[in-house]
């Protein structure tokens, strides 16, 4: 095992990554935990792609990193009870998709434990098909004037578990794909983080597809 650093110890609030392709998500979340804004600890990168860029930042900081090859499973239940499998050894709280492109299917022991972040406004512009440059070609297609970003518990379907929380960004008429998506970017670079801390700080309260943001402590309670 490499040797750990302060992105793999140090909170007790335990998260795996998931990871398909570039790990820009996973970079992110890699540096705000280096920073002290996010008092999580990474102690797992799981990949579905053995060629994922992703890969790379998890060796550079001594991250346990599995790939779970999906052409070598046969269907969507076995491939994902081989991940689980690997977060629960990891005794991970909370399972992060960052990229993650596959089908996952989740146990229920694991409802509202998996957390997923969408570049649009969900129910907007989402469900099975809408990832990457889709989805912002779709939003200008359809002329809208705010996009942005989701953060949701993951379910069973695609895009559909209760909503953590969102961040807008103006549509402008010269945007491309291109534009738009980088725009959004910015913004799930600080919704992600801050939804991952408010989970780990015990401040998320779920109650049916609602979820509620509980203030912080006051001295008293500490």
């Amino acid at each position: 095992m490499p040797n750990e650093s302060s992105v793999t110890k140090g909170h007790p609030f335990r998260i795996a990554v998931l990871i398909s392709g570039g790990g820009t998500t996973l970079k992110n979340l890699i540096e705000k935990v280096k920073s002290g804004e996010l008092p999580v600890s990474i102690v797992l990168v799981i990949s579905s792609n053995p060629q994922a860029k992703g890969l790379q930042y998890a060796e550079e900081e001594g991250i346990p990193a599995i790939v779970v090859d999906w052409n070598q499973y046969r269907d969507s239940n076995s491939f994902s009870a081989v991940i689980f499998k690997h977060c629960q050894e990891a005794r991970a709280n909370l399972i992060v998709m960052a990229g993650f492109l596959k089908k996952l299917v989740i146990p229920n022991e694991y409802e509202n434990r998996v957390v997923n972040i969408h570049p649009s406004l969900i129910p907007a512009f989402c469900g099975q098909g809408f990832y990457g440059y889709r989805v912002h070609q779709a939003v200008l297609d359809y002329g809208a004037k705010i996009s942005g970003c989701t953060v949701h518990f993951a379910d069973n379907l695609y895009d559909h578990g209760p909503i953590i929380l969102q961040r807008t960004v103006p549509v402008l008429d010269d945007d491309t794909p291109e534009t738009l998506a980088k725009r959004v970017a910015a913004e799930e670079f600080k919704a992600y983080p801050e939804a991952i801390r408010l989970i780990a700080e015990g401040r998320v309260q779920v109650e049916g597809r609602k979820v509620r943001i509980l203030p912080p402590p006051t001295e008293s309670e500490l």
